[in-house]
């Protein structure tokens, strides 16, 4: 009968439990539930081995870090090599409630781990009784300890999330669709109720914000005068559209309508212009945060299509590990999986459609323009998320690193390649220019490693110049062959010839000499078989 151990974490320290007669436990499985409850039955089943108390808050907070990335500490090894008895040549066998940190300790301490049914059991009845099962812990203190460490470690993984700074892009691309929505409902709503008093208006200005503000602007239209033409000038930025409101204000079959639901309908534009003026607000605000969160993302496709990006993806980092296939057809999920089922056409883009360059392609040429933008949006990502810093910090703006433009002209050359057939650069040439713009400050990426040969080459390069070099002599020698003409090269194939001759009558003579003893001996035998007749 081998002796099972239960490792316990609690806020107040590691417990190490030994568990009486572990094979009639596994056997009565239901017995074991019932019991969990009643302490007496539960003190009967289950003994404190060893307690190993955290010193400090920050000690018992850096063991619960360690275990919920699944990683031994140096606390939790000593404290189970020092109190976990040695069963001679078995490993002794522990029961741990995470599997990944049960992985953790059978590879470092080379224990027999068990996780799961009796052991999530007894666990359950542990935590349920912890306090009642080691002496000088009261019910109190261990509720502190665990409402203190949870406080603690909560903190802990809030300062140091590394997608802190992309919350911020995903709640702002969130709350700036939200409000494009919104705005566009509420404008509508305006139209049709100042469109009762002055439906003349809606023909005469399309924009909703400009409408909002001649709204409540104009007011009441019987007491639009020549006066107000400045005021209106100002808020339509045109003469013409100006005086055509004004005519038609003159000349309006719109219904009277009331002081009352006038200022309803004054106090509604404010808030819907307001809504505008923050909606720009939120928009720049936008372009702040992806200038330093992915500048080269922004730069080569603009603020607001690579938030959405990013908020699609959940973080910069997952849209990073995304292949370009994934990002091209990013936001189309649900026509690509209809397209699977029904053995459809799949889709060729997603959220990248909104960027102007599928815009400006030929429809033969969209799909092959969303492919070629997708992988340099996957090249921008990871150089955002991977390089650790490559921003331009100016006067403390961030600016777009030349890479990103550099990918942006790319782009732009394909998509002149396919309109003109103008061939556009290579993209080791490309990253090359960027590399000098920065001022050599890439050099340790490896996507723009450099030699340390004198030309500045890749290591690839100088590998393919050697092999072209070797080529062209190769070429160059076959051409002076053939230049030479044929009088040069007939003297080559003689002696060639002259040595072959020159080696023949060597193996004729080496094949006569072998060939000499097997005659011989057929001539013997040949004189026997005459003797004997």
């Amino acid at each position: 009968m081998v002796l099972l151990h239960v490792l316990f974490e609690h806020a107040a320290g590691y417990a190490l439990f030994a568990v009486k007669e572990v094979e009639e436990i596994g056997m009565l499985l239901p017995q074991v539930e019932e019991s969990v409850l009643n302490v007496g039955k539960f003190n009967s089943v289950v003994k404190l081995a060893a307690f190993f108390p955290f010193k400090s808050a920050q000690t018992a907070l850096e063991n619960i870090n360690a275990i919920s990335e699944g990683v031994v500490h140096a606390d939790l090894k000593l404290f189970l090599e020092t109190n976990l008895p040695s069963v001679g040549k078995k490993k002794a066998l522990l029961g741990v409630a995470d599997g990944k940190i049960g992985a953790a300790l059978q590879e470092e301490l080379g224990l027999s781990i068990q996780t799961g049914g009796v052991v999530a059991e007894i666990l359950r009845g542990v935590r349920l009784h912890f306090h009642s099962l080691v002496k000088g812990l009261t019910a109190q203190a261990a509720s502190k300890a665990q409402l203190g460490l949870g406080h603690s470690y909560s903190r802990a993984k809030v300062k140091f999330n590394v997608n802190r700074a992309d919350n911020m892009i995903i709640q702002s691309i969130a709350l700036l669709d939200q409000l494009d929505k919104d705005i566009n409902t509420f404008s509508m709503r305006v139209r049709e109720w100042y469109g009762y008093h002055f439906p003349e208006l809606i023909k005469i200005v399309s924009d909703n914000s400009t409408y909002c503000k001649l709204a409540k602007l104009i007011g009441n239209r019987k007491e639009l005068s020549e006066e107000s033409l400045e005021a209106l000038e100002e808020v339509t930025m045109d003469s013409a559209k100006a005086q055509a409101i004004l005519e038609a204000s003159r000349s309006s079959m719109g219904m009277d309508i009331s002081p009352i639901d006038l200022i309803n309908i004054e106090s509604f534009s404010s808030r819907v212009v307001s809504l505008t003026a923050y909606r720009q607000e939120l928009q720049e605000y936008l372009r702040s945060k992806m200038g330093q969160v992915a500048p080269n993302l922004a730069a080569l496709i603009g603020e607001v299509v690579g938030a959405r990006l990013i908020s699609h993806a959940g973080s910069l980092t997952n849209l990073a590990k995304y292949p370009a296939s994934t990002v091209q057809i990013l936001g189309a999920e649900k026509a690509l999986f209809r397209a699977l089922k029904t053995r459809g056409n799949t889709p060729k883009y997603g959220l990248i459609f909104h960027s102007t360059f599928i815009g400006r392609a030929a429809a033969k040429n969209k799909g092959r323009i969303s492919r070629y933008l997708a992988n340099k949006c996957t090249i921008a990502s990871r150089i955002d998320c991977f390089s650790g810093g490559l921003c331009c910090l100016q006067n403390d703006e961030v600016y777009p690193t030349p890479v990103g433009n550099k990918l942006r002209d790319q782009v732009e050359e394909r998509l002149s390649f396919y309109e003109t057939g103008e061939t556009p650069r290579k993209n080791l040439d490309v990253m090359k220019e960027a590399v000098v713009e920065v001022g050599g400050s890439y050099l340790h990426l490896h996507f723009f490693a450099v030699s340390d040969d004198e030309n500045g080459e890749t290591e690839e390069t100088v590998v393919k110049k050697k092999k072209k070099k070797a080529d062209v002599e190769v070429k160059e020698e076959e051409e002076e062959v053939m230049t030479n003409g044929v009088d040069e090269a007939a003297p080559a194939k003689k002696k060639k010839k002259r040595k072959s001759e020159a080696v023949e009558p060597e193996v004729k003579e080496e094949e006569a000499e072998a060939q000499e003893p097997q005659q011989t001996e057929k001539k013997k035998k040949k004189k026997k078989k005459a003797e004997d007749e």
